[in-house]
């Protein structure tokens, strides 16, 4: 009798597994802090930029507890649902610490095509107005970055050891510009 009521609470039980890389993976819940800047305005899980404005610190984030060491998995969805702004940064892993600033910047221009801030190379397209698009980040520090698109990976680079945290919303880029709406969702975060 015990053996059936275990296994049938098993059955119920959510699996801890992530969306993609290789497990086991064990769900955490970091803390966080909201950003608003210049015309960066945050309601839940929406993140807008109102204003067209090309210069100065235009931002809604949510910032992230610092991990140091280990591997650490990033998973949300967004939403765009008005653009006619470009260059938007919308996922940022961070270096903190001596070593402070972005060390990987994901960014929306306004034809959809997703890109790496620093470098300029194309992640994927199809990130349009209205589609909904799950990002993953797997930062294993001290040995590489990952980013998954829709399940894929779409790109890998070394990741240096040192401390780090997870950024999302809308962030105006250096040389883009608002407005835009993102609604996330889904967001969920593993270590191992």
């Amino acid at each position: 009798m015990l053996a059936v009521a275990v296994l049938g609470l098993a059955v119920l039980t959510p699996a801890a597994d992530a969306q993609v890389g290789t497990g086991p993976w064990t769900p955490e819940s970091p803390g966080y802090s909201e950003q608003e800047r210049g015309c960066g305005q945050i309601s839940g899980l929406t993140f807008q930029l109102t204003c067209s404005t090309g210069s100065g610190d235009q931002r809604a984030e949510r910032r992230y507890t610092t991990y140091t060491g280990g591997t650490h998995q990033f998973e949300g969805s967004f939403k765009i649902t008005s653009m006619t702004g470009s260059r938007i940064s919308l996922k940022q892993t961070f270096r903190d610490g001596s070593n402070a600033g972005p060390f990987f910047m994901l960014a929306v221009e306004k034809g959809g095509r997703l890109y790496a801030v620093h470098g300029g190379e194309t992640i994927a397209t199809g990130a349009t107005v209205g589609t909904t698009v799950r990002v993953n980040t797997i930062n294993q520090v001290g040995g590489t970055h990952k980013v998954y698109i829709n399940g894929s990976q779409k790109d890998s680079v070394p990741s240096p050891g040192g401390s780090y945290y997870d950024k999302f919303g809308s962030y105006r880029t250096a040389s883009g510009a608002g407005p835009v709406t993102v609604q996330w969702s889904g967001v969920r975060f593993w270590r191992k």
